[in-house]
């Protein structure tokens, strides 16, 4: 997702990166994107330098949170700030755990890689220490190669219910950082580039 920097939208339009250059395609969302089978027409090109990249899926239907391949917590959907984004201190210490999320396109299938941020302040009780800022993007990979184990994690969340266009599921932990200083915040994602915040 993306939006030209002089226009700033919020929602912004699903885009396909060609070197640098982005295409723009004829759908209203990422899950719209999936949802008509991965492809849709071709609309404007813009260089890839004059555009905002933003959160892949703004509002999934639900966000799954792994530690390991056989469990997982729930996490806010409400939360998720696009690269680039502010994120709030709420009060005191504020932690980072860097992650790979899964965004799962049509039938269930996953369809797709991008970079998570998952921000904590640890001095607030939970479960509110960790519901207000994921940050993500800042692209999705369709073929990103990973270690952990994807589809047996997809497996896990789609047990006894559904899987829709645009959840999330959150893969370990690749890194960790305690007590974030403010300032910028950068993290870089092999194959997926590099999410950046700022951090208030």
């Amino acid at each position: 997702m993306f939006t030209p920097a002089d226009q700033a939208l919020e929602r912004g339009w699903p885009g396909r990166i060609e070197g640098d250059r982005v295409i723009q395609l004829a759908a209203q969302t990422l899950q719209a994107f999936f949802t008509g089978g991965s492809s849709a027409r071709e609309h404007a090109e813009y260089p890839l330098d004059s555009v905002a990249l933003l959160a892949p899926v703004l509002e999934p239907p639900t966000v799954r949170v792994f530690d390991d391949v056989e469990s997982f917590a729930f996490a806010n959907p409400a939360a998720i700030r696009s690269p680039g984004a502010s994120i709030m201190r709420p009060g005191g210490q504020l932690d980072v755990v860097a992650r790979i999320a899964a965004v799962i396109g049509l039938d269930g299938a996953i369809g797709g890689y991008t970079g998570l941020a998952e921000w904590h302040a640890p001095e607030l009780a939970a479960p509110k220490d960790r519901d207000f800022a994921l940050l993500l993007g800042p692209v999705l990979d369709t073929n990103l190669e990973d270690d952990f184990d994807w589809e047996a994690a997809r497996a896990v969340a789609e047990l006894n219910t559904r899987l829709r266009p645009g959840d999330l599921l959150a893969g370990p932990p690749l890194a960790r950082e305690n007590d974030v200083a403010s300032g910028a915040y950068e993290f870089a994602f092999a194959g997926l580039g590099e999410l950046r915040a700022s951090v208030a």
